[in-house]
Formats: C-alpha cells, sequence, structure tokens
C-alpha cells in the first residue's frame, strides 16, 4: 500500500485539509443550477496597509471591535467573508467551504453572468489595493489553485475589479497577474488580458 492510499483526503465537505479551517457565520447556500467555475482574487488589509493584525479574521468572524481603530466605523455592521485568506507569509486560512457560497463579491458580474458569489470561490490576498503582494502568497496561490482545479471546474481566474468595475479595484496593479499565470502554465482557463503581456525586461 502507497503512502497516498493511506494519506487523508485533501478535500472534506469543500474544506481543504491543507488550510487553516476557522468557520464563518457569513455564508449561504448556491444556488442548485451553479457551476463553480470563477476563482475571484481581493486583496485587504484592516486597517488599510495594516499588516499582521487579526482584524480581518475578526471581521470574518463578525468578532471586530468597531470601537479599535478609527477606520473601522466606516465599515461598522459589514458582514462579509471569503473562502481563503492568504497572509503575507503565505499562511492560508479557509472561513467558509468552497461548496457553499461566501459573501466576498457584491454586486458582480462576469461574462454576462451576475451575482458572482453564486459560482465562484474567493480567495483574499492580506494586502493593499495599488500595493505588491509577497512572493510567499504566491506560492501559496501557485499551489491552491491546481487544487481547486482539480476539485471544481475551474474556467477563470480573476480579480475582484475585473467583476465589479467602477466599484472595487482590487487586487489593482500590483498584483502580478503575468507571474500567476505563466507559473502555472494553465491551458483552457481564462486570466485577464493583462496576465497574457509579459513584462518589460
Amino acid at each position: 500500500m502507497s503512502e497516498s492510499d493511506t494519506a487523508p483526503p485533501r478535500w472534506d465537505a469543500g474544506w481543504y485539509r491543507f488550510a487553516r479551517a476557522c468557520p464563518s457565520p457569513n455564508f449561504g447556500a448556491r444556488p442548485p443550477e451553479s457551476t463553480i467555475s470563477l476563482v475571484l482574487l481581493h486583496s485587504i488589509s484592516l486597517p488599510p496597509g495594516v499588516f499582521g493584525t487579526d482584524h480581518v479574521r475578526q471581521l470574518f468572524l463578525n468578532q471586530l471591535d468597531w470601537d479599535a481603530d478609527p477606520y473601522f466605523q466606516q465599515i461598522k455592521g459589514l458582514q462579509v467573508s471569503a473562502h481563503f485568506y492568504i497572509q503575507r507569509g503565505g499562511e492560508l486560512w479557509q472561513f467558509v467551504s468552497c461548496d457553499a457560497r461566501a459573501w466576498h463579491a457584491g454586486v458582480s458580474s462576469h461574462k454576462g453572468h451576475d451575482n458572482c458569489n453564486h459560482y465562484s470561490i474567493g480567495i483574499e490576498l492580506e494586502g493593499l489595493e495599488g500595493g505588491a503582494f509577497e512572493a510567499a502568497q504566491y506560492e501559496t496561490l501557485q499551489a491552491l489553485l491546481p487544487e481547486l482545479a482539480r476539485q471544481y471546474p475551474v474556467t477563470d481566474v480573476f480579480g475582484h475589479e475585473h467583476v465589479a468595475p467602477g466599484r472595487k479595484t482590487d487586487p489593482g496593479p500590483g498584483f502580478d497577474w503575468p507571474l500567476l499565470q505563466q507559473s502555472l502554465g494553465w491551458l483552457g482557463v481564462d486570466f485577464p488580458a493583462a496576465a497574457y503581456t509579459k513584462k518589460a525586461c
């Protein structure tokens, strides 16, 4: 018997074994006819530009102290979640089963289909819109995305800015789409158009 025959399954009811599970109450059922085809990348930090706090986890769990920072008054009462959260050091958290509908996209549309929450998996990257991301975060993405594609019929990887233009700007110009697309080497999966343009030397 090989080691792979005795290893625990990588997925259990939409939960990925190699992510730190921290279930959020902010989720719902996907429509029965939905097909999980889209991965949406976001960026988040609380307060904006401040990294290494526990505030994002608290937000997704509805445990954020709204009085802990003046900025939090602007988002007071917000109830949101994402399936995954990747911290600056590459640590991977999961807040919602991928089989369920997380609350991350809001008013959105992709390729003529509204409400991306119905058919997408949301991944939040700890970062600031327009800022750069860490090598460890790309490495975690490069490991996670193929696992998602093996488990779900993923055909598209886009940013929040692409499905909610004019309303959202994350992850922003600091995210290296060409690096991600080229490192995966995927055929038959769509990325933003910029992903196909190699950066100049």
